[in-house]
């Protein structure tokens, strides 16, 4: 009988074969994560797990596409406000959300043009662009919210607003000043270290906007909510933690 069962478990698991292999998890993540989250990825992957599935884009498109249904496992947002955003609709496992790395502001320009900037309270930003523009993520995407924020706190958004050309996400705010089409761009610290072709100018003072912080959160309607959780954790583990470090996050 022993074996009659055994031999019925084999049946049904070869059968059934496709139906109980995991899937890998599909994670959305703000833009500025790109090649710290791939390494985590991929550091996760080496220990014999199925390697997420990452999606990069700007916090709040990824937000929409959450709230319109998209079958992903885990957000990893650039700011608090669209994870309460999803938090307050109910799409979020609250015990699973962790604010756990930390970003800084900072004007770059590309590497042939870059000179220090002495930023602070009514900074001669807008004389400094001349003809030129300043890249600037979109208002809705957090980078384009604590830009915004910071030149109004300085007291020069009102000169500056006019010279400001939005991109899509932070990356695309990057790729302008890399190819020169902008003499300045706002970015944050870990955009600027993962490019050859920028320098970081000058850095905003923290209390000119909000902390940048960094939440993940595993999604209620998670397809494979297990496995998103695990990787969630060794995100937030001492191990994941020292991976974003080398990128240049701050951990919390």
């Amino acid at each position: 009988m022993r074996r009659l069962l055994a031999s019925i478990v084999l049946s049904i698991t070869m059968f059934c074969g496709t139906a109980v292999v995991a899937k890998a998890p599909l994670v959305l993540a703000a833009a500025s994560l790109q090649e710290s989250m791939n390494a985590a990825a991929d550091a996760w992957a080496a220990q014999k797990h199925e390697r997420p599935v990452i999606s990069f884009g700007g916090s709040s498109a990824l937000a929409r596409q959450i709230e319109a249904g998209a079958p992903a496992d885990m957000f990893v947002s650039a700011d608090e406000d669209w994870m309460n955003e999803l938090a307050g609709k109910g799409l979020i496992v609250p015990a699973s959300r962790v604010s756990f790395l930390l970003n800084r502001l900072v004007l770059v320009a590309p590497v042939a043009n870059a000179k220090h900037v002495a930023i602070g309270r009514g900074f001669p930003l807008a004389a400094m662009l001349g003809s030129g523009r300043l890249a600037m993520a979109d208002a809705a995407v957090p980078a384009g919210k604590y830009g915004e924020q910071a030149l109004t706190a300085l007291g020069v958004w009102g000169d500056v607003s006019p010279k400001v050309v939005r991109a899509e996400n932070v990356r695309a705010a990057l790729a302008l000043v890399e190819r020169g089409a902008v003499p300045f761009g706002i970015v944050y610290a870990t955009d600027a270290f993962a490019s050859k072709g920028v320098k970081i100018v000058g850095v905003f003072p923290e209390k000119s906007h909000p902390l940048i912080s960094y939440p993940v959160a595993v999604l209620k309607a998670a397809p494979d909510s297990a496995d998103a959780e695990s990787f969630r954790r060794f995100l937030v583990s001492r191990a994941g933690k020292d991976i974003f470090r080398r990128y240049g996050f701050v951990p919390r």
